[in-house]
């Protein structure tokens, strides 16, 4: 069972904590990772790009010139896709990007994902994560105080949505602030992803909210 020290605002080791089962045991498969980021980037897709075939396009309505005895090759309009202003050939329409990941692939993802990060030693669980107001120059401290000031990507765990904590990070371009699930056990309720825990170099968990997420995925 993998343990991960506890750290206070300044940087003091206060208490270690023992990872579940369900964080720390659980083995990263990359088929079931691959497929929820894909899931995930395509259900963000808008799907609104939408080019004019040659029959949207204004124009062109009558032939260029007659079909014979011009030594030219026979055309039927100037909008079409092989002429400049012309119109797109298989152009793109609208359309809808969503996949859905079934409940079983999503958990397993999202604790394979962790259990990676703990196992790679990124992740760091703070006492508290909370800011009396928002200020940029606290939370730079904090994150020296953590040790990971200098990672290119943080991901911050809070056990709920603070105003004030995520003003206090917002300024920092490294630094993307997510919550822990709700207590309801559904896995849609939180609000860190898959894709979220892979590319992060650096996970800052709240101490409440690594007890969320053990509780919710137990």
């Amino acid at each position: 069972m993998a343990t991960i020290e506890i750290k206070d605002a300044k940087g003091k080791v206060v208490g270690k904590h023992d990872v579940s089962k369900t964080v720390g045991e659980v083995a990263p498969l990359m088929s079931v990772l691959h497929r929820a980021v894909v899931t995930e980037q395509n259900n963000s897709r808008q799907g609104t790009q939408s080019a004019r075939t040659r029959s949207e396009t204004r124009g062109g309505g009558r032939k260029p010139y007659k079909q014979k005895k011009t030594g030219n090759a026979r055309q039927g309009t100037i909008r079409a896709p092989h002429y400049a202003h012309g119109g797109m050939a298989f152009a793109v329409k609208p359309r809808d990007y969503s996949q859905k990941l079934n409940k079983k692939e999503r958990r397993l993802a999202l604790m394979g994902a962790m259990n990676a990060q703990v196992t790679a030693g990124n992740v760091v669980i703070a006492e508290t994560i909370a800011f009396a107001a928002p200020k940029t120059k606290d939370a730079i401290a904090f994150l020296q105080a953590m040790g990971v000031a200098d990672a290119k990507r943080v991901l911050i765990i809070l056990p709920e949505v603070d105003g004030n904590t995520h003003k206090s990070f917002r300024n920092l371009q490294n630094v993307v602030v997510r919550t822990a699930p709700a207590a309801d056990g559904s896995v849609k309720t939180a609000t860190f992803s898959t894709r979220d825990v892979l590319v992060a170099h650096k996970i800052v968990v709240a101490k409440d909210a690594m007890a969320k997420i053990e509780e919710v995925w137990s």
